[in-house]
């Protein structure tokens, strides 16, 4: 009896400690800000010096791909990964690897503002060109040179490829985007401004029955995107109005929006959250979408707990947890004990000590809404987007048959197969899945038609 105690006893501390280990987890992501008044601008940038053969300055920045570990306990330090030496390209005052040197620089371009995503290895960031200023302190207004996008390789940060400008209607400012890894397809939640509504509104008498009604679409909205043309398709209109400051998507297919609960007056209690009046928890609230409809879907969740600012954060799962959302936000709303010990607007100018632009790593239970903050991020990174190191490419599971990938398999899918093979028109087709007769060499013909015109008829596989 003592031998099986002790048994059980060593196979329960190799169980917890089994546990503990796969509480660690390597989140990458790409760079947003990291507030320091040591530099003129808020953040670390060097100047190198003038490369003659690429004919520009280089320059060493803040920005990139960078590193943070959670280990179960302890929230590291944001690094930059790959890691960007000046050493491996510039020595005894002159450049000795070109190639790296324009690497390490084009990081200054890798600005996601307004929305990132990975697809196929290959990083889409977008930035807003309005928060940018012209050399005399104006601010770009040109609606047609909105929005800069860019592709990156997920892995090495090359640049892949000339910027991208989009005008203003193309309304790729987002809360964020994410890939399904269901059907494979990226969805974001689009700031939708000033677009006019779909005729099925339009042509609906009680719409205009309110003197106020507008023909113009203005708010954020489900879409799908291509990310090769960067064409967003809305499957509603701009109906949320919801100051939204993330959006991810699990793996189960499941979408999920936060918002920021910025602006709450209420002082933290003991455990560090937000209470409204009632004792109940207030603070940012988290919002499931419906990815076909594009609606939200009602829910009983609580608030998180935690207010945090209204500006772009981050936000993924781990494909090993479908039910918990990290949150990489800041710390608070703003709002903060002043010098008076009064809760107050904390004051811009003296971030650098009261906190205002701290930042966290928070875990959300979405079948609850609460979360918890699992630690405060040294030197205040923040990331525009972030994911779990190794799943940035969540390949969907075939389902063979379901060739647009609406989760049915009928004879919508079958003349979509059919058109393929006749005509090479890949648009909308899950490739994955239209290898029907599961040919081991993954080959798509005729064969496949043949395999799934029989599923239809039968209900099942031959």
């Amino acid at each position: 009896m003592t031998k099986k105690i002790r048994l059980a006893a060593a196979c329960l501390v190799a169980l917890c400690a089994f546990s503990a280990v796969a509480q660690n987890l390597s989140f990458r992501g790409v760079y947003q800000t990291s507030r320091d008044d040591n530099y003129p601008n808020g953040f670390y940038s060097e100047y190198v010096g003038w490369n003659s053969t690429l004919g520009k300055v280089i320059f060493i920045v803040q920005q990139g791909l960078y590193k943070m570990e959670w280990d179960g306990t302890n929230v590291s330090m944001p690094v930059k990964d790959p890691e960007v030496n000046k050493d491996d390209f510039y020595s005894g005052g002159r450049f000795t690897d070109n190639d790296k040197a324009l690497w390490a620089s084009n990081f200054n371009m890798m600005y996601a503002n307004s929305g990132a995503v990975i697809k196929d290895g290959v990083l889409t960031t977008v930035m807003s060109r309005t928060d940018m200023q012209n050399p005399d302190g104006t601010w770009v207004t040109n609606d047609t040179n909105r929005f800069a996008v860019r592709k990156w390789d997920a892995v090495t940060g090359d640049l892949l490829g000339e910027t991208q400008i989009h005008p203003a209607w193309d309304c790729l400012e987002s809360a964020g985007m994410a890939v399904n890894p269901k059907d494979g397809k990226v969805y974001g939640l689009f700031h939708i401004t000033n677009k006019y509504l779909p005729d099925s509104i339009l042509n609906d008498p009680d719409f205009f029955a309110d003197e106020n009604a507008d023909s113009t679409d203005s708010g954020y909205a489900i879409c799908t995107i291509d990310l090769d043309n960067m064409v967003i398709h809305q499957i509603t209109p701009g109906l949320y109005y919801n100051n939204f400051v993330t959006f991810a998507i699990n793996s189960e297919g499941r979408a999920f929006a936060m918002t920021s609960g910025g602006g709450n007056a209420a002082v933290p209690a003991e455990d560090g959250k937000i209470y409204d009046m009632y004792g109940e928890l207030s603070g940012s609230h988290v919002f499931e979408f419906d990815l076909t409809s594009g609606l939200m879907i009602d829910d009983n969740r609580v608030n998180t707990g935690y207010s945090s600012q209204v500006r772009r954060q981050a936000a993924c799962f781990s494909k090993n947890d479908p039910n918990k959302m990290y949150w990489m936000g800041y710390f608070n709303s703003g709002m903060g004990f002043d010098d008076s010990g009064n809760w107050n607007p904390l004051p811009d100018q003296t971030w650098l000590t009261n906190g205002k632009y701290d930042t966290a790593l928070y875990e959300v239970d979405i079948t609850t809404g609460e979360a918890n903050r699992l630690g405060i991020i040294q030197d205040r990174y923040l990331f525009a987007y972030m994911w779990v190191d190794g799943e940035e490419d969540q390949q969907p599971a075939a389902q063979p048959g379901d060739i647009n990938g609406d989760g049915n398999i009928n004879v919508s899918d079958v003349i979509m197969l059919i058109n393929y093979l006749t005509t090479g028109d890949a648009t909308g087709i899950i490739m994955a899945n239209a290898n029907c007769d599961q040919d081991a060499a993954g080959n798509v013909n005729i064969s496949d038609a043949t395999a799934l015109i029989n599923f239809v008829l039968a209900s099942r596989w031959q």
